[in-house]
């Protein structure tokens, strides 16, 4: 292992890792490519994800997945036009007015047609999988700490919305059971009803107690900058940001080429780190105790992204190998350079140093909880 001291891996990597394996799954149909990379987010998942209550939204998105691919199923059945001519169950057919004859109600459903919307719904519950697994692998309040000083009031509002949006769940739950106890209702419009005023009590109590810290820690002071350097930057960060979308069309669509998309791309990343670095000094605060970026860091996310270059190069050496072919119906390709990439991608599971032991002492009967220097280590 590159570090086999206990620490948190930087967040930043988890995120570019997890991204890594986004771009893989936009670029592929192929059902085994997509299980290979569901298989992989989910054993780097289960190797280092923390015991906190933020890492269990990687199962929470997978049911989500599930949801997506039963709704594609619907729509392909309802809405989609038959492929193939095996047809699986024939429907009447509701005749539509003339504005609509793109569209078709009913009619054969064939086994091409069903295929074919499966694979698709799995490549978007693939891609919400690689985003929750970001999510369970990276800390929020990690991730808040090391984002750009321009970008960090944003960050705040992100965080602060991902943090309460469990406690108002979890105040539901806990006014529901008082109401039960106190033998009162908690069903229909008036168990609702008594429930809301007090979640929303606690909720805005919650708010107004973090905007008093907040403001008593100097939130939202900024420095002076001139009115050229303000301009630039916006042009910088907007026009940064316009190329990365284009030059990410360019790498994940599958009708354009990689090539031409990668200099748009690099061009955007490069003005939007120069437009962040000049609006960050408008920015005046500190970090304490900054994650690193060591080795382990750079592994993580070379690993995300040699899943990514492995499909799109098995892309561009046979196309036919990374989608799936329903005219006729063939079983999938499995290309050795999008395997090889693939299981490339698993290698956070043993390179991202162990998490560190709960900051605890369990104080046994007759003992004491440590010298106050054991205390001190422990409270930090």
């Amino acid at each position: 292992m590159p570090n086999s001291l206990p620490r948190y891996l930087h967040p930043g990597a988890w995120w570019l890792w997890a991204l890594g394996l986004a771009a893989a799954a936009s670029r592929t149909t192929n059902p085994l490519l997509l299980g290979l990379i569901l298989a992989v987010a989910a054993v780097v998942v289960a190797a280092r994800k923390p015991d906190a209550p933020w890492s269990r939204s990687f199962s929470v998105f997978l049911k989500l997945g599930l949801v997506v691919i039963v709704i594609r199923l619907v729509f392909q059945v309802i809405l989609g036009s038959p492929i193939g001519d095996h047809v699986l169950v024939s429907l009447p057919v509701i005749p539509l007015p003339e504005w609509m004859a793109s569209l078709r109600l009913g009619g054969d459903i064939t086994w091409e047609s069903i295929i074919f919307a499966a694979c698709d719904g799995f490549r978007l519950a693939v891609l919400l999988a690689c985003v929750g697994a970001a999510n369970s692998l990276a800390s929020p309040s990690r991730l808040l700490k090391s984002m750009p000083a321009a970008l960090y009031e944003v960050g705040v509002a992100v965080v602060v919305a991902m943090t309460f949006a469990p406690q108002l769940v979890t105040d539901l739950g806990r006014v529901r059971q008082a109401r039960r106890l106190r033998g009162r209702t908690n069903k229909g419009v008036r168990g609702a009803a008594g429930a809301a005023l007090p979640v929303l009590e606690g909720a805005l109590d919650r708010a107004v107690t973090l905007a008093a810290a907040m403001d008593s820690r100097g939130y939202g002071r900024s420095g002076q900058l001139p009115i050229r350097i303000r301009r630039i930057t916006v042009a910088l960060v907007l026009g940064g940001l316009l190329g990365v979308c284009i030059g990410l069309y360019g790498l994940l669509s599958a009708d354009t080429s990689a090539i031409a998309g990668a200099p748009i791309l690099l061009v955007g990343i490069a003005a939007s780190i120069i437009g962040m670095w000049l609006g960050g000094r408008r920015s005046i605060r500190t970090r304490y105790r900054a994650d690193p970026w060591q080795l382990p860091e750079w592994i993580v996310c070379l690993s995300g992204i040699g899943a990514a270059v492995g499909v799109i190069a098995a892309g561009i050496i046979n196309p036919a190998s990374i989608t799936i072919s329903v005219v006729p119906l063939l079983w999938p390709a499995l290309p050795l350079a999008a395997l090889i990439g693939i299981l490339i991608g698993a290698l956070p599971a043993i390179a991202a140093p162990p998490l560190p032991a709960p900051a605890a002492i369990r104080r046994q009967p007759g003992s004491r909880a440590g010298t106050p220097q054991e205390r001190i280590e422990v409270s930090a």
